[in-house]
């Protein structure tokens, strides 16, 4: 399975989260909703993930093997490098979904 098309909006808020993702697998199959996060290691790729009753989030689809996450991560990365434009989220907010994942 590869990554075939890669689609980033950077959004600019107070909080970490840097980028909002959607990748197409196989040119037949999206996520939608994948994040570019500012970690304490630098940047990172998080899945899509929905908040739980006790406040926990849980990733929605990921990879099950590192080879695969490596592949997500370097498409996404490759393609955040490249891009300049940065749109304001007037929705955002500092409390973004990204504190407890990094």
């Amino acid at each position: 399975m590869k990554v075939t098309d890669v689609r980033l909006r950077k959004i600019q808020t107070h909080g970490r989260m840097k980028a909002l993702v959607s990748i197409t697998l196989d040119e037949a199959f999206v996520i939608h909703d994948l994040r570019v996060i500012e970690g304490n290691s630098g940047l990172f790729v998080a899945m899509p993930s929905k908040r739980t009753p006790d406040g926990e989030f849980r990733d929605i689809a990921h990879p099950i093997n590192s080879v695969m996450r490596q592949e997500i991560q370097d498409a996404v990365m490759k393609v955040y490098d490249k891009t300049d434009e940065v749109i304001p989220d007037k929705n955002a907010t500092s409390d973004n979904k990204e504190s407890d994942e990094a």
